[in-house]
């Protein structure tokens, strides 16, 4: 089974678990475009071992579980605010620039959280970063502070991404 086949499946799976909590399944999709290669963007993306490269809402970054850029991998976030962010890479695919994984244990509003990261060539010299996730909200979150949150973490870390990229 490829990657993306094994990712999609492993994100239907888990909004499938989260069938029990009546609310829809929601999404959210960002993208920047930068003004650089897609290779030179994928260099700044590509470590899943190290979200805080880019991410400036991330303190720190380790794997726990597996090895960098392998499906299976475990990593643990810890946020500037010292919360605690445990996810598992579900797909990797350096050829394609993508990298899909799901969270597992969070600080966020969020539950059945899965997502993917893309970068994309956009032309000579620049490339599209694309951020999606599919989630629901924790049962004691409104499904308006998941999305915001969500929302706001993607912005934050893509602003950022162009910003030490460009």
């Amino acid at each position: 089974m490829n990657n993306q086949l094994l990712a999609g499946v492993v994100t239907f799976g888990l909004l499938l678990s989260g069938a029990g909590n009546a609310a829809e399944p929601l999404h959210v999709v960002k993208s920047i475009n930068i003004e650089a290669p897609a290779s030179k963007t994928w260099q700044k993306v590509f470590r899943f071992g190290d979200l805080g490269a880019w991410h400036p809402a991330v303190a720190k970054t380790q794997i726990v579980v597996g090895q960098e850029g392998v499906s299976g991998a475990d990593r643990v976030l810890t946020l500037q605010d010292g919360g605690i962010i445990n996810e598992t890479l579900t797909a990797y695919n350096a050829n394609e620039r993508s990298m899909s994984y799901v969270i597992t244990e969070s600080v966020l509003p969020v539950n059945n959280y899965a997502s993917t990261i893309r970068v994309l060539s956009n032309g000579d010299n620049k490339s599209v970063v694309v951020w999606e996730g599919a989630f629901q909200s924790k049962e004691a979150a409104s499904d308006k502070v998941a999305l915001d949150t969500i929302s706001s973490v993607y912005d934050g870390g893509l602003a950022n991404l162009k910003k030490i990229t460009e």
